[in-house]
C-alpha cells in the first residue's frame, strides 16, 4: 500500500484532534474584559497544544511524502502515534482549567513524552521497511532534536514538583525548535535526480 491512504487517514485525526481542543474554549458569561482573564490558562494551553500538533502534522507529512510503501509495522507504529496525540486535548483542557497545578502539567508533559516516543517508533518502522539507503535516512541523518526532544520533556515533568511554570518554558522551548522549520527533508528530496 501506498503511503497516501494512511497520510490522509492522520490528517483527518489530527484535524479532528484540533477541532476538540477549540471546543474546550469557553466563552465567559459576561461582556468586560475582565471576564477574559479565568480563560487566559485554557487559552495559552490551547495555543501551546496547537503549535504542538502543527508541529506533528507537518513533520508526518514530510515523513510520509518520501516514504514509498507502508507495510502493517508501520499503520500500527502510526496508530500508536495518534492513540498519544489523541489525548492531547484532554490533558491540554485538564492543565488550563485548574491552571497549570503540577499534576496537569506533569500529565501533559508525559503525553508529549509518549507522543514523542511514538514518532521515534514510526520513523524507526519507516526506516526499517524502506532501508538505510532511502530518502528519509538521508534526511534524517543525527536527528539531534529528535534525541534532545524527550530529555527535555523528562526534565520538564520532573520539574513540576519544584515549578510549573518551569514545565510550561521548558514545553514552549521543545515547540520552538521543532518551529523552526526543519528542512532536511525538503533538501533531500530537492537534490535527488528527477525522474
Amino acid at each position: 500500500m501506498t503511503s497516501t491512504r494512511l497520510e490522509a487517514f492522520s490528517d483527518g485525526v489530527m484535524a479532528i484532534i484540533i477541532t476538540i481542543m477549540v471546543l474546550e474554549l469557553r466563552a465567559p458569561h459576561s461582556a468586560d474584559w475582565a471576564s477574559l482573564q479565568p480563560v487566559v490558562p485554557v487559552f495559552v494551553s490551547y495555543v501551546l497544544s496547537f503549535v504542538y500538533v502543527g508541529i506533528y502534522w507537518n513533520n508526518h507529512h514530510h515523513m510520509l511524502h518520501v516514504t514509498r510503501r507502508v507495510n502493517g509495522t508501520i499503520l500500527w507504529a502510526n496508530l500508536h502515534l495518534l492513540f498519544w496525540l489523541s489525548l492531547v486535548p484532554f490533558v491540554t483542557a485538564w492543565m488550563g482549567e485548574n491552571h497549570f497545578a503540577p499534576v496537569p502539567t506533569a500529565a501533559y508533559g508525559i503525553v508529549l513524552l509518549l507522543a514523542a516516543i511514538a514518532y521515534w517508533l514510526l520513523q524507526r518502522a519507516i526506516l526499517s521497511h524502506e532501508g538505510p539507503d532511502s530518502v528519509l535516512a538521508e534526511a534524517i541523518g543525527a536527528d539531534r532534536k529528535g534525541k534532545l526532544s524527550p530529555v527535555i520533556y523528562l526534565i520538564a515533568i520532573a520539574a513540576t514538583q519544584i515549578d510549573p511554570w518551569i514545565s510550561e518554558s521548558l514545553y514552549v522551548a521543545v515547540a520552538l525548535i521543532w518551529l523552526i522549520p526543519d528542512r532536511r527533508i525538503e533538501r533531500v528530496v530537492a537534490r535527488a535526480p528527477k525522474a
